[in-house]
């Protein structure tokens, strides 16, 4: 439920990216007009992510996304309302909140799964979260195309009405995740409040400024705004560049940048599982060093797509890009969980807006003052140096010491589970043996 509800909550926050051909063209947007559009829609989303960390921890993931799904939805079906450039961009600021929906998806699945898998619980259902990205690129064009050419609406209420499907989508799945879902492996935080399981909610708050204090939060801080807020810059501007610099058409420029994020279908999966693997050889330490590798190499990648200017080398190095950055995202929450267990929320919210921080950042070469593929190069060295924040992500001894230990609990855990299944097995199969020998020998 966490990652398909991510899944749609990046669908429709990016869904109006690949229309944005037809949008300009209606509302007769400028280029610096459109680069206030691609950093309202991220904007907000950087306070967003901090106030649903705090939510998280007070009140239960199960709750927090309900809330943000079904409330969330309102501006993506109320952005077909936009008829100048000004109210685009305010329900584009307003659609951004529910890019907050990530943090409580880390926090989910962070709360759900033991040490030794949490790096690939994390990246996957980020991963597959993040995929909707890439499916919108193509997905939006087709169902636009559905609406035009299929019933013969006009284009200007075809775009319109395509986000309205979208935003439909995501309020049920809000009022699904109420029933469906529930906060923790042992149940809702309510009842675990009630049996004395949990601290009272008037200990978050403190445990949140506790973790706002911790120079580790604001270093994963900027590495992720080197890794996810590429990845949302790109999501918003890829089709636009494939369509400007290589003269495709809105279908065709669509596919080509769906390529980038439908690499989240394994890459940030990939960069979760090699983070726990590092951890389970190298501790704590080694998901840092991990962490490491995977931002460099971004930063090589983008600056190398950067320099393509014939399609069939663009796209290639577009995929490269792509690998390195999803990885980056998930070796960065193989690492959040083991910050502040107290805080999880905080942490998972900082690091979290450190993202569309980056993103803002980032949107600013896009309005016009350098040319895109200059703009791509510039963001590829501030990648490549943001890096080195990395070896900054330092744990103690004894933090060292205890994560070891649990690790291995953990995989104790799962050696006895198998122990048990395979004599369960043992026995249905004497139990089965016995009974054909019985039949064998009863006479007829």
């Amino acid at each position: 439920m966490t990652w398909f509800a991510f899944f749609l909550c990046f669908f429709a926050w990016f869904g109006i990216a690949p229309l944005m051909k037809v949008v300009r063209e209606e509302l007769a947007l400028t280029k610096d007009q459109i680069g206030w559009t691609i950093i309202a829609s991220v904007a907000v989303t950087i306070f967003a992510r901090l106030l649903i960390g705090w939510l998280c921890d007070r009140i239960g993931p199960r709750l927090t996304y309900t809330g943000l799904l079904t409330l969330g939805a309102l501006p993506v079906m109320g952005i077909g309302l936009s008829h100048s450039f000004e109210t685009f961009l305010l329900f584009r600021l307003m659609i951004g909140a529910i890019g907050a929906s990530f943090v409580i998806t880390q926090y989910h699945t962070s709360v759900m799964f033991a040490p030794n898998v949490v790096g690939q619980a994390n990246a996957t259902s980020a991963g597959w979260g993040n995929l909707g990205g890439g499916v919108t690129q193509f997905a939006m064009p087709l169902i636009f195309s559905f609406f035009v050419i299929g019933f013969g609406f006009s284009e200007a209420a075809g775009w319109r009405l395509s986000m309205v499907v979208v935003g439909a989508l995501i309020f049920v799945t809000g009022i699904a995740y109420y029933f469906w879902t529930q906060d923790a492996p042992d149940g809702n935080f309510a009842d675990l409040r009630a049996k004395g399981m949990m601290p009272e909610k008037k200990h978050v708050t403190g445990a949140y400024f506790q973790a706002l204090r911790d120079s580790r939060v604001w270093m994963l801080f900027v590495i992720y705004g080197a890794c996810f807020g590429i990845e949302l810059t790109v999501n918003n501007v890829a089709a636009l560049y494939f369509a400007d610099y290589f003269d495709l058409n809105l279908v065709t420029a669509g596919l080509v940048a769906a390529s980038f994020g439908l690499m989240n279908i394994f890459a940030r999966t990939l960069g979760g599982i090699f983070g726990d693997n590092y951890g389970a050889l190298w501790g704590l330490k080694g998901r840092a060093f991990w962490l490491f590798i995977c931002i460099f190499c971004e930063g090589i990648a983008l600056m190398i797509f950067s320099q393509m200017h014939v399609l069939f080398l663009a796209v290639p190095s577009l995929i490269v890009f792509s690998l390195f950055t999803q990885m980056a995202e998930g070796a960065t929450y193989s690492v959040v969980p083991f910050i502040n267990k107290k805080a999880l929320g905080a942490v998972a919210g900082v690091v979290g807006a450190g993202g569309n921080a980056g993103a803002v950042a980032a949107g600013f070469l896009f309005k016009g003052a350098v040319d895109w593929s200059q703009a791509f190069l510039i963001l590829g060295v501030v990648v490549t140096i943001a890096s080195v924040f990395a070896f900054f992500v330092r744990f103690s001894p004894e933090q060292e010491d205890e994560e070891r230990e649990n690790f291995a609990a953990a995989n104790i855990d799962i050696l006895k589970a198998r122990a048990a299944k395979a004599i369960a097995a043992l026995e249905e199969a004497s139990v089965a043996v016995e009974k054909k020998n019985g039949r064998a020998n009863t006479p007829a």
